[in-house]
């Protein structure tokens, strides 16, 4: 039996109420050499009998039930160990595509250039009752464009301008190592960062997904649990020094320790331990070194932030 040439996964936790327009908007795709991959970590809703009741009609998808939860990084992982195609195509279960054709385009983007490592488009934002509220895109449309400067311009921005799992296609031998699980909020960030790193990147700016957002979903879990800091600090640390990198040593410099700022200011809002908030710091700076760059970091941040606004006004008028 040979391989799908596409593995669509979709990882949920529940997600019972939004499966039904996920899966469907997965089924009627123009391209249909795909392998559908639901897994489910153990909802408490009726998940079950909805995939179920797909599945029972259409021999493409795969469902699986997770013994015990294993939160989400792992689940993600779980489905990319279940994939059997050429390609990876994530549709988080609250999320949907928008267009008959939205994998069709992801792939001929892909197959554009054999250096193509990582397919991005423009995504609609829908609430949860799937009326849109706007559409997001960081990039005009082009044919290609060198890994490593999104990644630059990723990092000097401090933003995934590359977008959510449900907006990309990637090859799956590039990401056979998984998801790094030592993130929380930024892990598909990083995972775009590894892929970035081995060749270039297609983007469309047709809306070919749809994000979801709402109140039960990860993203806004991790903003309470003050998840970005933590990420922050952890992905600056990873990349900012990698030769690719173009910023000068005083920017490096900058955002290193803004991150280790924003743990700082965490822990004064009482959301994080003074234990946990230095035992972060104390891993890039000595106490006194971390006193010396705030004091320094106070004077020089307003400027900065001056400099940072004209940034991304300039940004977005290039954009449009």
């Amino acid at each position: 039996m040979t391989s799908p040439k596409v593995s669509i996964c979709v990882p949920t936790y529940n997600y019972a109420r939004f499966l039904p327009e996920n899966i469907e908007s997965i089924l009627k795709q123009s391209f249909d050499d795909f392998e559908l991959i639901i897994i489910d970590d153990c909802s408490n809703d009726n998940t079950k009998e909805v995939v179920n009741r797909y599945a029972s009609c259409d021999n493409r998808i795969k469902f699986k039930i997770n013994s015990c939860n294993v939160g989400m990084v792992q689940n993600w992982n779980l489905c990319l160990r279940e994939a059997k195609g050429t390609y990876i195509k994530y549709v988080f279960g609250d999320d949907f595509l928008t267009d008959k054709d939205s994998l069709k385009k992801l792939l001929e983007a892909m197959e554009s250039h054999p250096e193509v490592s990582l397919v991005s488009s423009a995504r609609y934002i829908s609430d949860e009752n799937s009326k849109v509220m706007g559409t997001w895109s960081y990039f005009k449309d082009r044919d290609l464009m060198e890994g490593t400067k999104v990644i630059n311009r990723c990092l000097l921005r401090g933003e995934n301008l590359v977008g959510e799992p449900s907006v990309v296609l990637f090859k799956r031998n590039q990401a056979n190592r998984g998801f790094n699980e030592k993130y929380a909020q930024w892990v598909d960030l990083e995972m775009w960062f590894h892929l970035l790193e081995q060749g270039l990147f297609a983007y469309s700016d047709e809306p070919l997904s749809a994000f979801r957002i709402h109140n039960q979903q990860q993203t806004e879990k991790n903003r309470i649990a003050n998840a970005t800091p933590f990420d922050a600090f952890y992905l600056y640390g990873d990349y900012l020094h990698r030769p690719y990198i173009t910023f000068n040593n005083f920017t490096k410099s900058y955002i290193q320790f803004k991150y280790s700022y924003q743990i700082w200011k965490a822990y004064k809002k009482g959301n994080i331990s003074k234990h946990l908030a230095f035992e972060k710091i104390k891993y890039r700076y000595s106490i006194i070194e971390f006193w010396f760059l705030f004091c320094l970091y106070k004077i020089c941040r307003p400027c900065i932030n001056l400099v940072e606004h004209f940034r991304k006004v300039q940004f977005k008028n290039i954009r449009e």
